[in-house]
This record gives structure tokens, C-alpha cells and sequence, in this order.
């Protein structure tokens, strides 16, 4: 989706403000960055890899943004630090964090090892709570009303076959915003999540979204399946929704979970009870033996996200041949 860059500085509705976007470098946080840049926001673009930072500055330069790079892994309060440092020292101040930064260790739980699951706790889950720390220091101290945006994923509010950590930390995220909305409330900071539903490397390699990549890579629309009924689309359907999150119209949005993709827009609920019952003296075992069938009978709720079939004309070849 193509994105103008001439907006006049002067009124950009992110003009005099910087942000920090972790794992900016390609993908996803590149294109947060970018759009941050487009709104006139001054930009922090971390990676851990040299070339690729410097490339995605380059990106921002060209399209007559501001952009620095910060190259350090997230997780550490260190990297943390440097970030917000790094802010302050080439632009003055700070005023948007996005953690984007993370990191993929697809098992089952069997074969799963503690250095796939602290991995990618580390990078997601610590690193989001380092930088979200660290930022909110500076907020307060300095008094700016600032915004943290961090990332979760539809695998943290429903759970996916072979990502117990990647599902671990993501709801952990919303779990902490939550916190946070209430702790920051005072000081003008807001904290939600973004959920994105976009192609990236991982959906690449799945044959189920095959046409929506295929299109978006040869510059197409998406089929209109994916953008509207499963609310999929590219990293552009979801970078708008990091910048009005961090732009001053966003301020009384805070403590949320909010999805975005395609052409869809969504609001989590927060977890609340779907069947409550009362029994006098408690619930013995007993008790739960003849009653509970009755109780959650229409109560439990489903794991996992159940994808709709797909139209026929959308069905890869090679699926269509093994039926």
C-alpha cells in the first residue's frame, strides 16, 4: 500500500514528537517506524544487525523523515537504556515506545527445551517490560505524556499448536498493559496492545494464506477473503493503528487490546465470567460432580483460532490435489 511522505512537518499530527520502535529494522516494525516518520515523528530504529538498521534509517531519510539507529539485542535493561538514551541524544526527548522486538522457537511442549522457551521470554516478554520501564521512566521524571504501544498476537489470546512460549509471552504483554494503564494513569502515559494479522516471514510459509501473499508480492490487492473475513492484509493495514495510538487524539485510549488487519479493526474484551453459580455451603466435589455438566454445558470456551475454508478459487493446487 503506498504511503505519502509529503505531509508538511508543520502539520503532521506527530511533528516535534520521537519514538523508539524495537525490531524496526524489516517487517512489521520497519513499516511501524516508517509511518511514525510519516506523521512526523523523529524515529529510534533498533536491530541487531548493523546493515539492517542502517538500511531502514536510509528508508526513513529518503522518504524525508528522521531516523537513528540504536543496534542492540532487546531484553536486557542495558539495551533498554541505550534506547532511550539513544533518543534522547540525537533528538532531545522521547515520547513513543513500540516494542515490536521478537524473536520465533516453534515446538511442542515435548520438545520444546528451557533455551527455546527463555529465549523467546527474553526478547518478548522482559524486553517488553525493560523498555516499557525505562521509557516510563523517563516520562515521568521528564513529565511527558507518553505512549507505549507494545505487540501481542492472536496466538496470545486463543493459544496455537507449538508455541507455548511465543503464547506465553504474548499474553503476558496484555496482561502487563493492563497493569500499567493503572499505574501510569496519573502521570497522562497511556500502554495498550496492538495485535497485527498481516503476511510476514512466518505466514510466507503457510499454504493457507499462498494467494494473499502471491498478490501482495506481485503488488496486488489481497483477495477480498482475507483483507475482510479473516482481517489479514500487510504490514501497512497495521501501521496505522501504531501511529493514532501514539498520536495526542489517542490519549484517553489506554489499558487495551486492539486488532488490526485487512480491513478490519478489532477490541478485545477483557477476561470476564461467562457462567456464574452460587450453591449454599460451596461447591464440594460432590457437588461439582452432579452439577457441573449443567453448569458449563454452553460455558467452555474454545482454544486455538479456527480459520473458515477456503473459496475454492483461493485453494493452493497442491491442496486441491491431495483431496
Amino acid at each position: 500500500m503506498a504511503q505519502d511522505s509529503t505531509a508538511s512537518p508543520s502539520t503532521s499530527p506527530l511533528a516535534g514528537k520521537v519514538a523508539v520502535v524495537t525490531g524496526s529494522g524489516q517487517g512489521l516494525g520497519l513499516a511501524y517506524a516508517q509511518e511514525l516518520a510519516r506523521q512526523g515523528a523523529a524515529v529510534v530504529v533498533n536491530d541487531v544487525n548493523q546493515e539492517t538498521a542502517d538500511r531502514a534509517v536510509a528508508a526513513i531519510a529518503e522518504a524525508g523523515g528522521q531516523a537513528v539507529a540504536v543496534v542492540a539485542p532487546v531484553g536486557s535493561t542495558e539495551t533498554a537504556t541505550a534506547l532511550v538514551q539513544g533518543a534522547v541524544d540525537a533528538f532531545g526527548r522521547l515520547d513513543i515506545l513500540v516494542t515490536n522486538a521478537g524473536v520465533l522457537r516453534d515446538k511442542s511442549v515435548l520438545k520444546m527445551t528451557d533455551e527455546d522457551f527463555d529465549l523467546v521470554i527474553q526478547v518478548h516478554l522482559r524486553g517488553t517490560f525493560t523498555c516499557a520501564r525505562e521509557a516510563y521512566r523517563y516520562f515521568k521524571e521528564n513529565g511527558v505524556a507518553g505512549r507505549i504501544i507494545t505487540i501481542g498476537s492472536p496466538t496470545g489470546q486463543y493459544g496455537n499448536f507449538g508455541q507455548t512460549n511465543y503464547a506465553a509471552a504474548k499474553a503476558g504483554i496484555v496482561g502487563m498493559v493492563r497493569t500499567w494503564a493503572l499505574e501510569m494513569k496519573k502521570a497522562g502515559v497511556t500502554a495498550n496492545t496492538v495485535i497485527p494479522v498481516a503476511a510476514t516471514a512466518m505466514t510466507e510459509t503457510i499454504p493457507y494464506f499462498a494467494a494473499a501473499v502471491e498478490a501482495d508480492r506481485a503488488g496486488e490487492p489481497m483477495p477480498e477473503f482475507f483483507r475482510k473475513d479473516l482481517g489479514f492484509g500487510n504490514s501497512a493495514d497495521v501501521a496505522g493503528l501504531i501511529a493514532y495510538l501514539a498520536s495526542d487524539d489517542a490519549a484517553g485510549i489506554t489499558g487495551q487490546a486492539i486488532g488490526a488487519g485487512g480491513d478490519r479493526l478489532q477490541v478485545f474484551s477483557h477476561p470476564a465470567p461467562v457462567v456464574t453459580e452460587y450453591r449454599d455451603g460451596g461447591w464440594t466435589f460432590e457437588a461439582l460432580r452432579e452439577e457441573f455438566p449443567r453448569i458449563v454445558q454452553d460455558g467452555l470456551q474454545p482454544v486455538g483460532e479456527t480459520l473458515p475454508p477456503l473459496p475454492e478459487e483461493l485453494t493452493p493446487e497442491s491442496a486441491t490435489e491431495q483431496s
